[in-house]
This record gives structure tokens, sequence and C-alpha cells, in this order.
């Protein structure tokens, strides 16, 4: 069993006695054991070390961690989920001498940060980002945007405190949700960063960028950013009929809003490092939300955007949007999608695709007579790669129907040309089966055999 796992078994332990404790602490330890089926010695010794480590100890760890509060602070704000990962990280620090808590990322092993450790939180309870304490307090004069936002599509009318106190937006304390600190007026911190780009092309790797962008500010804010973005960049046309003409935009405006709407709300906001991303390409526009489908589903591509069961994972943020009247409290917005493309034919009809880390909504440019592409990039799947990692189905999509160049593949990726990328990754698939490399002049280029992988 890999070390991350038996981390992330222990940290489930943990948790489970910070919101349940029990009498005999070893045979809990032993029931765990037993019923996550722990076979491995070290996975063992591992769990039943930490454990009892943590009890054996616990005065002096609180002691640390109130220590390191800020001063209108008491341990018993910190969520249990927080308080689970500072006791194992302190124990290990502290009495163990490991420097942190460590996790396999992109062919390494190294340090986890301590957003991968709330992840792993959030795998196995299913928390969410947006509802968890901040150490902000509420002003309601810094929320002006929202208000705004709120009064534009309410027919003038205002939010009440009343409301927001009620879906949580801030506690009894007066201590605002993580939700609510992204929709305060001046926000500007990485979790509402958006980047939206405009191609030549069908492609992002092997195309020239015409303009890139990026926003970040609060969440009201970005939404409007993104959206005006599309409006002023998207092509229109007419055409001609029996009754005068007809003005066509390329993308519906109840659609492209829609698709905004449903990334913010839908983001993984526990992500850093990551961003909405926007990108406008000859025959389509793609909306990217970090975090895949909330609760592991993974759809590859599907045209059935109505059949989509629609989970929340930000309560709060959702609720905000609902109560703003720009969202569907009961999750309808892919149907208005749906609707808006009725009248399509078969090229132009709008699709989403997931995978583990971000899901994807594509909307066809209704001005591009010849429909979406399907050759730019395809959806595959293919026997897991001996030694893989998490580029391989993104490298095999983008070298199916043409052979690119490393630099153009790292280009697609949003990673650098780089050592991992070529022996790691490449030269693994290229050993395994999976791709074909050929040399032009001075440069190598890769492409997919087609026999390795299924087009879906």
């Amino acid at each position: 069993m890999k070390r991350s796992a038996i981390r992330e078994l222990t940290f489930r332990l943990i948790y489970s006695l910070e919101i349940q404790k029990v009498d005999d602490l070893e045979e809990q330890v032993e029931l765990y054991i037993q019923c996550n089926e722990i076979e491995e010695n070290d996975a063992k010794e591992y769990i039943k070390d930490a454990i009892l480590g943590i009890n054996k100890n616990i005065v002096e760890i609180q002691g640390l961690i109130e220590k390191n509060l800020k001063a209108d602070w008491k341990i018993d704000r910190i969520s249990k989920i927080d308080l689970s990962l500072l006791k194992l990280a302190i124990y290990e620090i502290k009495y163990k001498n490991i420097p942190s808590i460590f996790m396999r990322r992109d062919g390494f092993t190294n340090g986890a940060t301590y957003e991968e450790i709330i992840e792993m939180s959030v795998k196995s309870k299913n928390t969410q980002y947006d509802i968890l304490a901040s150490d902000e307090k509420y002003e309601a004069d810094k929320f002006h945007i929202l208000h705004e936002f709120y009064s534009e599509h309410n027919n003038g009318k205002e939010i009440a405190e009343k409301a927001l106190r009620s879906m949580g937006f801030y506690d009894e304390n007066g201590f605002l949700a993580n939700g609510a600190v992204l929709f305060q007026d001046g926000y500007d911190g990485i979790k509402t960063q958006v980047q939206c780009s405009v191609f030549s092309g069908f492609t992002k790797g092997s195309e020239r960028i015409v303009t890139i962008n990026r926003f970040q500010g609060d969440l009201i804010s970005s939404i409007k950013y993104m959206t005006e973005f599309v409006l002023q960049r998207m092509n229109h046309s007419v055409i001609k009929q029996k009754d005068g003409r007809k003005n066509i935009d390329a993308y519906p405006q109840r659609a492209l809003f829609e698709g905004i709407i449903n990334a913010v709300a839908h983001r993984d906001y526990f992500l850093d490092g990551t961003q909405i991303q926007v990108d406008l390409f000859r025959d389509r526009l793609e909306i990217s939300s970090p975090g895949g489908f909330y609760r592991g589903e993974k759809l590859g591509k599907t045209y059935d955007l109505s059949g989509i069961i629609s989970k929340r994972r930000n309560e709060l943020i959702c609720s905000v949007l609902v109560s703003c009247n720009v969202m569907e409290a009961a999750g309808t917005g892919f149907d208005k999608i749906v609707e808006d493309y009725k009248d399509a034919d078969e090229k132009h009809r709008p699709f989403i695709s997931s995978a583990s880390d971000h899901f994807t909504l594509v909307l066809p440019d209704l001005t591009y007579v010849d429909g979406i592409e399907e050759s730019a990039i395809p959806t595959i799947e293919f026997a897991p790669v001996p030694e893989g990692t998490d580029f391989d189905e993104k490298v095999l999509a983008y070298c199916y129907y043409r052979a690119h160049k490393v630099s153009e593949i790292a280009a697609y990726l949003g990673v650098r040309d780089s050592s991992y990328l070529r022996k790691k990754v490449l030269e693994n698939l290229v050993q395994n089966g999976y791709l074909e490399k050929n040399k032009v002049s001075r440069a190598m280029y890769y492409k997919t055999k087609h026999e390795s992988v299924y087009v879906g």
C-alpha cells in the first residue's frame, strides 16, 4: 500500500475519533483495521503508532495548536477536519521527525500542501470549502457589488440580512463563511482566478494565441468579466430569410451565462494554483472549471446534458446565486442550454466532458457552418499504462489525429518542457506501446498508436 493511502486511512480514523469519542482506543483501532481489510504490516503499524501516539501526547499537541492561533480564536473554532489534519501533521513533525505529510504528485514524491491535505479529507467526508468558517468578520458595507447584482436580477429588491444569515453567510459570532468572503468587495485572492483566451485555430498547443487575459476579484465581478469577454469577442453572422434578415450570435447569451454560472457554482475551491478557463476557438467555446463532478462522477464526453444529475459542491455559493435569480434551485441550468441549441444540427450540439481534475462545457459556434471539428481532440479510453501519469489521457487524445512535438504537447498541457515530461510521460508511453515517435529535422514528433486506444 502506498504511503499516501496509509496516511489517508489514518486521517479518516483521527477524524472519526474527533466526532465520536470511544472508551477503548486500542480496540477501536483494531476494529478499524479489520473493517477496512488492511493486511499490510507497515500500514497497521503506522495507523496504530499515529493514533496511540497522538492520544499519548494530546495535551502538548493541543497546546502547540492553541499557541499559534490568532488572538481572537479558540481551539473549538477550528473545524474537526482542520483539527484532525493539524494533529497528524504535528505528531509526524515533532515526534517522528517527518518534515511533512508526503504524497505522490505527477511522478514525484514530495511534501503535500495544506490544500492537498484538505482535499484528502474532502474525498472521504464530502466536506465543502465554502461553508467552513473564515477568520473574517461580517461587515454589511463590504458587499455593495453583491447587493447591486441581487437588485439587478430581483426587480430592484434588496437582499435581506436575515436571508444572508439563514443561508449560512456568517455564523452566530459574526464570522464569514469561506464562500461569503469570495463575494466581498475588493476580494483579490487566488480562489477566484479566471483565464480567458482566444485561439486562432482549433487547438491550444498548435495554434497562435490571439488574446489571453487574466482576472481575479470577487465572484460577481468574475462572472461579469467572463461574460463580457466572450460577448465582446464572439462571432456574429446574418442570414437571409423570406421575411428579412436574421442575426445569429456565435453563442446564445443565455447558454453562455448558464455555462459561466455553472463553472463558478461548482468549482472546487479547495484547489489552489488552478483557475476557471474560458477558451474561444474557431469552432467552439470551452468553459473549464477545476475539479471533476462532485462526488466522483466521470462522464467522459456526453451530449445528454439534461440527464446530468446536479449535485452541489458549494452549498453556500449556490444558495447565494439562487437567491440572485441567476441559478435554478432545481439545477436546471443545463436544460436551458439544451433549449437554446434545440434548432441546431448534429454538428452543433453542446456537450460536457469530465475528468478527475476538471469538467468542461463545450458550446459550438453557431456561425461556424462546419460545426465542431471532431478531429481536434477526441474522447478516448485505454488500458492503464504501467507506471503511468495523470497526463497520459490528455497526451494520447491530443496526439491521436496528428503528431506533435514536445513544445506543443507541453503548451497544451500547460506545463514546461522538462525531462519529467520527456522521460516519465512521453517515453513511458512510447515504451509501453501507446505512442510512436519520429524525428523530423531536429524535432521529435509523437503520435498516438490508434490500436492502443479506443475512441468513444
